[in-house]
């Protein structure tokens, strides 16, 4: 059976330098960076390098990348703290932000009781910015404004500097989930005042269970894990210097091939975006997907007109083909309420219409589009 992998928003591909490099590290590289020793000291060396070379990817400090298990720990060790810590009594989001960031909200709500306030967003999923400044504008309580630079499930991308700006001027804490943006586009968080970010390795071919936050200096953030006193004191337990390796390298070389690889993916998408206009009478595009100035290269949200009874059965027919994709996001897949995304963007009429969401990366290639575009007519046309 041919094997289609259309999911890379969800995780990626192990890049080969990468697999190479952790394989090296597992191998030489056992020691406890926490131990005073030889090997102690040969794996703190490899860490603080990774830390390094990250850091200079973003053009931030190296005391500035503070090393997680992924994006969802970064997210929920900078909202904690901003509350706990930083004395932040409101926050405004969206309600299409990733879970790590609704839920955690939701939590803060409840437990420390701060106000929590939606900002806006078109029929698009956009951002309505005079309605952020108009929230901005009540300065009578310390606020955090949580948004993220790309939505994982119908990839608008948010101009950060924009926000970055706005928050600044009105001495208010910013923070983004940049779990989908880190590697794939480039950030300069010297140049765009940002406060927080969160990162994760999966989603630029590194490998699971590494991530990283960005806390700027002196933010006064404290630990969210407590324990030893690794990263600085800001996330205790012992650091998995194998997959902080193959993260710092992974990044290294997406930003290393970031432009061939931005224009070979675009490529794709483009003709993958024309080839379901061609085939698919009343197909729509999610969100801004549709639009390469103001979403992802990586990403289609599709939605297709075919009825309801067909569209309970399209997600398991086309894994019977060998095709992953996603009914909204991977973290939202076991749920029975579908997106909570495309909820808040698509009409009653749209909803009950199936939405695939194809995700791509340098590994997928024109004919895998050409067998999905097949499989799809035929599961349309027959059913099957």
């Amino acid at each position: 059976m041919k094997k289609v992998y259309f999911d890379s928003a969800a995780t990626t591909q192990l890049r080969d330098d990468v697999i190479t490099c952790i394989s090296e590290v597992l191998k030489t590289e056992f020691g406890n960076p926490s131990s005073t020793h030889s090997y102690g000291r040969s794996s703190k060396s490899l860490l603080e390098n990774a830390r390094k070379e990250i850091a200079k990817l973003l053009n931030v400090s190296a005391s500035e990348i503070i090393f997680t298990s992924g994006g969802t720990e970064a997210d929920n060790l900078i909202l904690n703290s901003a509350v706990r810590d930083l004395g932040v009594k409101r926050i405004i989001t969206s309600r299409i932000e990733h879970h790590a960031v609704l839920h955690t909200v939701e939590w803060l709500q409840k437990e420390y009781n701060i106000q929590v306030e939606f900002v806006k967003l078109d029929e698009c999923g956009r951002v309505d910015f005079e309605n952020l400044e108009s929230h901005l504008a009540d300065t009578s309580h310390k606020t955090l404004v949580s948004l993220m630079h790309v939505n994982n499930e119908i990839g608008n991308v948010l101009d950060l500097q924009q926000v970055a700006n706005l928050c600044k001027r009105y001495n208010t804490l910013f923070h983004s989930d940049t779990v989908q943006s880190v590697g794939h586009f480039e950030l300069d968080f010297k140049e765009t005042p940002i406060d927080f970010a969160a990162a994760a390795a999966h989603k630029f071919h590194g490998p699971k269970g590494a991530g990283f936050a960005f806390i700027r200096k002196n933010s006064g953030l404290r630990a969210l894990i407590h324990g030893g006193e690794q990263e600085r004191g800001m996330r205790a337990g012992t650091e998995a210097v194998y997959a902080i390796a193959g993260m710092a390298e992974a990044l290294k070389i997406s930003y290393h091939k970031l432009k061939k690889e931005r224009a070979y993916i675009t490529e794709l998408k483009d003709y993958f975006k024309e080839q379901l206009i061609q085939n698919f009478p009343g197909v729509k595009f999610n969100g801004n997907c549709d639009n390469n100035e103001e979403s992802t290269y990586t990403l289609l949200n599709v939605c297709l007109s075919i009825s309801a009874e067909k569209a309970m059965l399209l997600l398991f027919q086309l894994d019977l083909k060998g095709i992953a994709c996603s009914k909204g996001s991977a973290c939202q897949s076991g749920s029975e309420g579908g997106s909570h995304v495309l909820n808040q963007i698509l009409s009653d009429e749209d909803l009950g219409k199936p939405s695939l969401r194809f995700s791509f990366s340098s590994f997928n290639k024109k004919e895998e589009v050409d067998y999905v575009v097949d499989v799809l007519k035929d599961f349309v046309e027959n059913g099957v």
